[in-house]
């Protein structure tokens, strides 16, 4: 790539969104070579890398093939064709998919130094041959249905995600036909052979090696073991009345999605295979042939069964002792000072105390609260129905469009509803993706309201293990620009006016040019003019632009970008100011924190700083309720600023550079290593802290 060429009026300014997914999934597999983590920690990040593929693959590659089915012609932004993404996102697919079979079989060694075996081979399974056979027996074949095809059996209809094994029969007669063994959804992938020892066999494996069984007295002639990957993006009727509705038939439809994909072992058989394509009507760039294991997601469930202590030793959070010095009381401690809350380091807990505490507070008269993705057995669930049973106000805005939660969020909605909480589904074409609980309480003769704002979801399990920001504060304006938020989603009431929080869809988009072109603006008056952003992911054309021209006026911009970046750094004359770093470690990076120089410099008191639920992507800004909040109190300020934002700055053991070709590079420094999670891991809390305990080592700059 000649980056010479490259400005503001060249598509290949931008980096191509899937290919910089897959890039991130590549750097989430890389961290399965990281000798630093224990050998149950490296399997975890290539299982994660596998389930990442499969949403990839269910949604992305979906959505290219619809564009392709229907004769779109709609270039991606760095000037694709949906026949050229297809290409080059299934090639990098294809090639990601070898990696993890690379991984799976380096790690398998690693594994049987450390006494954890994964038997395979025909001579290892014929030496389990008992204890197979008696797995296969017990908790195998009494679930198991064999079914033959022929014209009296049709070929079944195979689920998203199901494993089958397909085998070609031959009888004493020489007739041949052909049968399907499909794997139930709840049957274990793995099954130990041997109490107290660490080895494991496939169940396809177990069932190959007892298949006369289920089909006696004929020759296994071939079989494949096939995994199917259906389009799992959803559509709904827009002008739909009862939107619940609406989205359960879409989900119906979701299990019926056409065949995007089909995994196979290399080892299949060519005939069975061949009958397999043509029944699920698919063509040879469908199918990704694999060496060893089809479904790497599931070797999850090896570090489930495995008796090992290779694995991180238990991190335990602190919880905010500010709350602990009011004995518990969140609305006293919050009413004393605002707190911001750094999950996972400071436990989220705290979070599900609020809650809690609003649903049995005889004072409090209403909780109005946003639910996008939460927990199987959400206690934040099971607060609001318990405040409605209560007696009290209770609104929860329900967000049906959380990909793959949409069955659960429904679940929920009419457990609340049964319970006499008011639903609300939010906008048709908008998702609600803000992360807002708003309480309102009766003091004296007066309401004081308490406000919690998250970068993160009210979810207590993934906050174990994603890094995000929880927001507690009484102060009265943020509290009104809450409620007025709320008001629009439950009443389209769009506000004339908000006094510090921007959201989306109406304003944030406005707000972050504003804040970017405020920067190029003091450059050109000779003033300091820094930008420091950590989000997600970065792929919006404009805001991208935005920073390209920051650049060229010289403000130099530092971007924090997990996953998905389309922005080129260091490109001369467009981007030579950019600097983009990507952290992946044992929490997964979430938060998101935008602070702009003021006028001085980064990091200082003037600095403006901000968290927000949104990453800078078009359907943040323009298709999602989110919101932008400043920072505002000192020590929060401190905290945010020179706590949190500074310390990932510095990380350069987690991080991987962004190059302006579009591949990363590792940045680590060995002799000077810094990990930003192991800092957090081992320093506590300064906002959470009473005025008397806190850190006197903070001192205003």
């Amino acid at each position: 790539m000649d980056t010479k060429k490259i400005d503001l009026k060249s598509n290949q300014r931008f980096i191509n969104r899937e290919l910089s997914w897959l890039s991130f999934n590549e750097r989430v597999l890389n961290e399965a070579k990281n000798s630093d983590y224990p050998l149950l920690e490296r399997l975890r990040f290539l299982s994660i890398s596998g389930n990442n593929l499969d949403e990839f693959h269910m949604v992305r590659v979906a959505g290219i093939s619809r564009q392709i089915s229907g004769n779109l012609k709609i270039e991606s932004a760095d000037g694709r064709t949906p026949k050229q993404q297809f290409e080059d996102v299934t090639n990098s697919l294809k090639s990601l998919l070898y990696k993890q079979q690379i991984m799976w079989t380096d790690l398998k060694k690693s594994m049987l130094a450390n006494n954890i075996e994964i038997l395979s081979s025909h001579g290892d399974l014929l030496a389990y041959k008992k204890q197979i056979n008696n797995v296969f027996d017990t908790k195998i074949f009494p679930i198991l249905t064999p079914l033959a095809i022929d014209p009296a059996h049709p070929f079944p209809f195979l689920p998203n995600l199901s494993s089958s094994l397909v085998l070609l029969f031959k009888n004493s007669k020489k007739t041949f036909f052909t049968a399907l063994v499909s794997l139930p959804p709840k049957l274990q992938r793995f099954f130990s052979l041997i109490k107290n020892k660490n080895i494991f066999v496939k169940t396809e494996d177990i069932i190959l090696q007892n298949i006369e069984k289920l089909f006696p007295k004929f020759e296994l002639l071939e079989s494949a073991f096939i995994r199917v990957i259906r389009d799992s993006d959803i559509e709904f009727e827009e002008e739909a009345e009862d939107l619940m509705v609406s989205f359960e038939v879409a989900l119906r439809k979701r299990r019926l999605g056409s065949v995007i994909g089909l995994y196979v072992k290399e080892s299949s058989g060519k005939q069975v295979l061949n009958f397999v394509k043509k029944k699920l009507k698919i063509n040879e760039n469908n199918v990704f042939r694999v060496k060893s294991i089809i479904d790497i997601e599931s070797i999850s469930q090896i570090i489930d069964y495995t008796k090992s202590d290779k694995v991180f030793k238990e991190f335990v959070p602190s919880f905010p002792q500010r709350i602990l010095d009011y004995n518990g009381d969140c609305f006293a401690a919050i009413k004393d000072k605002e707190m911001i809350i750094h999950h996972p380091f400071e436990s989220f807990d705290v979070v599900v105390k609020f809650i809690n505490q609003a649903a049995n507070d005889p004072q409090v008269v209403s909780i109005k609260q946003t639910l996008y993705r939460t927990s199987a057995n959400s206690p934040i669930v099971k607060a609001l129905i318990e405040a409605a049973n209560n007696g009290k106000s209770v609104t929860a805005v329900i967000e049906l469009k959380a990909r793959f939660d949409e069955e659960k969020n429904i679940r929920w909605a009419k457990d609340l509803e049964k319970s006499g909480v008011q639903i609300v589904y939010g906008f048709v074409n908008w998702k609600t993706h803000a992360k807002i609980s708003l309480v309102s309480r009766k003091e004296g003769k007066n309401i004081q309201s308490y406000v919690h704002f998250g970068t993160g979801n009210y979810h207590p399990i993934t906050a174990k293990l994603y890094t995000d920001l929880s927001y507690f504060s009484s102060n009265k304006t943020l509290c009104e620009d809450a409620g007025k938020i709320f008001n629009f989603i439950t009443g389209y009431a769009k506000p004339n006016t908000m006094k510090l929080i921007s959201f989306s869809p109406l304003r944030m988009r406005e707000k972050l040019k504003y804040l970017i072109r405020k920067e190029i603006e003091n450059k050109r008056k000779k003033l300091p003019a820094a930008i420091w952003i950590k989000v997600n992911s970065l792929i919006d054309p404009e805001i991208i632009d935005e920073f390209y021209k920051a650049s060229i006026a010289g403000v130099k911009i530092d971007l924090i970008v997990r996953g998905i970046c389309g922005l080129r750094p260091g490109i001369p004359g467009l981007s030579e100011n950019i600097k983009i770093r990507s952290i992946i470690g044992r929490f997964l990076e979430h938060s998101r924190i935008y602070c702009f120089a003021n006028g001085g410099t980064i990091p200082t008191k003037n600095t403006k700083v901000f968290i927000s639920s949104a990453d800078l992507m078009t359907r943040n800004l323009d298709r999602r309720v989110e919101t932008f909040i400043p920072i505002i109190d000192y020590t929060l300020h401190q905290k945010v600023l020179n706590q949190i934002m500074i310390i990932y700055m510095k990380d350069n053991l987690l991080c991987s550079e962004l190059n302006s070709d579009g591949s990363y590079r590792k940045t680590t420094n060995k002799e000077n290593c810094f990990s930003s999670h192991e800092f957090f891991m081992n320093n506590s809390s300064v906002s959470g802290m009473t005025e008397k305990n806190k850190d006197q080592t903070l001192t205003k700059k």
